[in-house]
C-alpha cells in the first residue's frame, strides 16, 4: 500500500513536472525568445533553458533552431506546439471541474422549479448528491410557472431553473435535460379513442383542459395551434398536471400533454382512466432543460455554488437513469 502511494506521489510530480515543461515551451515558441519567454513565466532564464532542454531530451528531438536573436519552432516543434495547447487546455479545464466539486465551502445556490419536473427526474435526490459534497452551500428553491421562472433567471433572481424550454433567448444559456413529445389526451369514450394519430389541424373544432397561460406546455401547444392558424376553446385553465388530466377523464375536454405525463399516471391505479393518440408528423418536441443566465459559462463565473451544481448534475445525468 505505501509503495502504491508512492507510486501515485510520483506520478503526480512528474505530471505537474511535464505541464511546467510544455506551458515553459508554449511561451517560448510564442514570444521567440527565451529571455521574453522566462519573463512571461516568472523564472530566470536558465531555468526556463533547462526545461526546455529536459523536454527536447524526453521527446528525443531539437524543438527550435536557436540563432543570437531569436528561436523558431521545428518541424517537430510545430507538431508539439499544437499539442501542447491541446494538453494545456484540458489540463485547466480538469483543475476548474475539480476545483468546483471540491473546492466550494460556502455560498448560496437558489433553483426554479415547476410542475412538470417530477415526472422527469428525482430533483431531492440530485440535491442530496450536491448536498453530501457541499453541505455549507444554502440552497434555496422556487417553484414557479416556466415564464415567471424564465423571467427570474433573465433577471438574476435566481441562479438558474428547470422548465420546459418554449423559446429561445440569447439571455440564457440552457442545458438539455430530457427531450419528449406531445400526444393528444381524451376521455375513454371520446371519438378519438381507437385512433392511431391524428393531425393538429383536426383539433380545431374540439374543447381543450389547458394549463395556465404562463406555464411552459400551454406556450408551446398554443405556439403549435398559432404555426398553422387553427384556433381553439379553451374551456378550463388549470396549473396541475394531475388536475388536467382528472378533468380530461371526466369528460372536460381533451389536452395536448407530454407523453410522459400518461406513462407517469398509468403506474397510480386509482387514478381515473384516460385515453391518449399520437400526433401525427411533425412531431411537437417538448424539451426539459435547465437555464442559466447569461453566456455560456456566465452563470458559473458569476456563482461557484452553479459551476459546482452543474458539474454534479452532469455526473447524475451521465450514470443514473433519472433523467
Amino acid at each position: 500500500m505505501l509503495g502504491c502511494y508512492y507510486s501515485i506521489l510520483w506520478i503526480n510530480r512528474r505530471l505537474i513536472m511535464d505541464l511546467k515543461q510544455l506551458e515553459h515551451f508554449v511561451a517560448a515558441a510564442e514570444e521567440q525568445h527565451f529571455t521574453r519567454a522566462a519573463r512571461r513565466m516568472n523564472i530566470v532564464q536558465s531555468g526556463l533553458s533547462a526545461s526546455i532542454r529536459a523536454l527536447e531530451q524526453e521527446m528525443g528531438a531539437a524543438l527550435f533552431v536557436r540563432t543570437t536573436r531569436r528561436v523558431e519552432l521545428t518541424v517537430a516543434g510545430r507538431v508539439l506546439y499544437e499539442k501542447a495547447l491541446q494538453i494545456i487546455a484540458g489540463a485547466q479545464e480538469a483543475r476548474r471541474a475539480v476545483a468546483a466539486i471540491n473546492g466550494l465551502e460556502r455560498g448560496s445556490l437558489s433553483i426554479g422549479t415547476c410542475a412538470s419536473l417530477n415526472a422527469f427526474f428525482d430533483l431531492p435526490l440530485l440535491l442530496g448528491e450536491f448536498r453530501a459534497l457541499h453541505p455549507d452551500v444554502e440552497i434555496r428553491l422556487c417553484h414557479s410557472t416556466a415564464a415567471n421562472l424564465m423571467g427570474k433567471v433573465k433577471d438574476g433572481n435566481i441562479d438558474l431553473a428547470f422548465l420546459p424550454l418554449y423559446e429561445k433567448s440569447r439571455e440564457i444559456v440552457s442545458m438539455p435535460i430530457a427531450s419528449d413529445r406531445l400526444i393528444v389526451v381524451h376521455p375513454l369514450d371520446h371519438p378519438l379513442a381507437g385512433r392511431e394519430c391524428v393531425s393538429l389541424h383536426s383539433l380545431a373544432g374540439e374543447t381543450f383542459v389547458d394549463f395556465q397561460l404562463d406555464q411552459g406546455t400551454r406556450r408551446i401547444v398554443d405556439r403549435a395551434f398559432a404555426s398553422i392558424n387553427v384556433s381553439r376553446k379553451t374551456a378550463l385553465e388549470v396549473g396541475d398536471v394531475q388536475v388536467l388530466l382528472d378533468l380530461v377523464a371526466r369528460g372536460f375536454g381533451i389536452a395536448l400533454v407530454p407523453h410522459t405525463f400518461v406513462t407517469a399516471r398509468a403506474a397510480h391505479s386509482t387514478a381515473p382512466k384516460i385515453g391518449f393518440t399520437a400526433l401525427r408528423k411533425p412531431v411537437i418536441r417538448w424539451d426539459l432543460v435547465a437555464i442559466f443566465g447569461g453566456r455560456a459559462g456566465a452563470a458559473q463565473s458569476r456563482n461557484p455554488a452553479v459551476a459546482a451544481f452543474t458539474e454534479v448534475l452532469k455526473r447524475v445525468r451521465a450514470e443514473s437513469a433519472l433523467f
